[in-house]
């Protein structure tokens, strides 16, 4: 019998709440012309759907529940240094070559958004005794969202400033990358940080290999999705990029149910 979670459909509470603050922040914005909205219109813009998308995962991860505080940690700490290196190497890489390859791009990105998960899975995995993958695709579920969040911010203002302050082209930018996101930085960083842990839980060459695959499969899909701008691409590998995420969450569910014969001390930050 599958155990009641009352936290299953906290994620419908999270996106409707944060919908209407959006759309109260949206009509105030339009009546009054005060731009002094714009900053609460973009962050609500670009977080409303990734943090719901958090929520979701993270109540499908088995009984043993990553704690909000680690998960905030993650994803401020994990967006800002993500988005922060990313955009230093590419920068530098650019002036170098001359030209960035889009494959080098979402290397650079895909390895920087593990920077902080690491952090924080070799610190759990010194002080507590958990071994389940689920806490690291939770934990790299939630850096992904905080780099996606601000990588939308960034071209909600750049979109703002090439309009000439037109919302309505703000609106649309928030929507396309806030309805795609869980289907971009936020599963493949997931995919790889879930890997990552079951590496470091129990190293052997499969092990390996399957976060190497992983991270390259993360690398392939992040390329296509900046190399084919086209609504079919996009939602092919949508569906690619949720469908191995949900099985990846199935599969690790299956690991911590196996495991709660083990004495596992709560995970704390």
């Amino acid at each position: 019998m599958r155990e009641h979670n009352p936290r299953r459909w906290a994620w419908l509470g999270v996106l409707v709440i944060g919908l209407a603050l959006y759309a109260v922040v949206l009509r105030t914005l339009v009546h009054t012309q005060n731009p002094n909205f714009v900053p609460a219109l973009i962050l609500l813009g670009a977080t409303v759907v990734p943090l719901s998308f958090l929520t979701f995962a993270q109540a499908r991860t088995g009984r043993w529940q990553v704690p909000a505080s680690a998960l905030v940690i993650a994803a401020f700490f994990g967006g800002v240094i993500g988005i922060v290196v990313a955009g230093t190497l590419e920068y530098d890489t650019l002036h170098r070559l001359g030209v960035l390859p889009m494959v080098l791009v979402a290397v650079i990105e895909e390895s920087a958004k593990l920077i902080v998960p690491l952090i924080l899975l070799f610190t759990i995995l010194s002080r507590h005794e958990r071994r389940l993958p689920s806490d690291g695709l939770i934990i790299g579920v939630a850096s992904g969202m905080g780099f996606a969040a601000l990588e939308t911010m960034g071209y909600g203002f750049t979109a703002l400033l090439a309009s000439g302050g037109n919302v309505g082209s703000v609106e649309q930018t928030l929507f396309v990358r806030g309805l795609t996101a869980p289907a971009g930085h936020t599963a493949w960083t997931g995919l790889t940080a879930g890997a990552l842990w079951a590496l470091i839980a129990a190293p052997n060459t499969r092990r390996v290999l399957a976060f190497l695959a992983t991270f390259a499969g993360a690398v392939v899909l992040h390329t296509c999705w900046d190399t084919f701008s086209t609504p079919i691409a996009y939602v092919v590998l949508a569906v690619i990029s949720l469908g191995w995420l949900f099985l990846a969450l199935r599969h690790y569910r299956t690991f911590a149910e196996h495991a709660e014969g083990t004495v596992l001390r709560p995970l704390t930050i």
